[in-house]
């Protein structure tokens, strides 16, 4: 089979199960209701997602595993987690946090 024939019906699934996935619960309405418990786990997706997006990109480098202190972008997540605590701004939060990453990477 053609690579791009291939792409295109890889593409064209993942498209039409992520459509009936939505519409499910629009079509539904009232008659598939969640309960209590599903609405409470539901609520910890967002931030599993983005861990899950800003873990490789703060504690891997070329594919190894960088926990040192000499890690710019593990120190300025630090700085940024503690913004984020303390002020509870998202601005304040990707400000500080990029502030910190420039000078950290302009000290090394």
């Amino acid at each position: 089979m053609n690579k791009d024939l291939l792409l295109f019906l890889a593409m064209l699934a993942g498209g039409l199960l992520t459509y009936a996935a939505r519409a499910l619960f629009i079509v539904s309405g009232e008659r598939f209701a969640l309960g209590p418990r599903f609405r409470q786990l539901l609520s910890y997706v967002p931030p599993a997602v983005l861990a899950a997006l800003i873990a490789p990109e703060v504690l891997l480098h070329k594919g190894q595993l960088v926990l040192s202190p000499g890690n710019p972008r593990l120190l300025a997540t630090v700085v940024a987690v503690l913004a984020a605590l303390y002020t509870r701004s998202v601005l304040a939060t990707i400000t500080l946090g990029m502030c910190a990453l420039w000078c950290v990477q302009a000290m090394q």
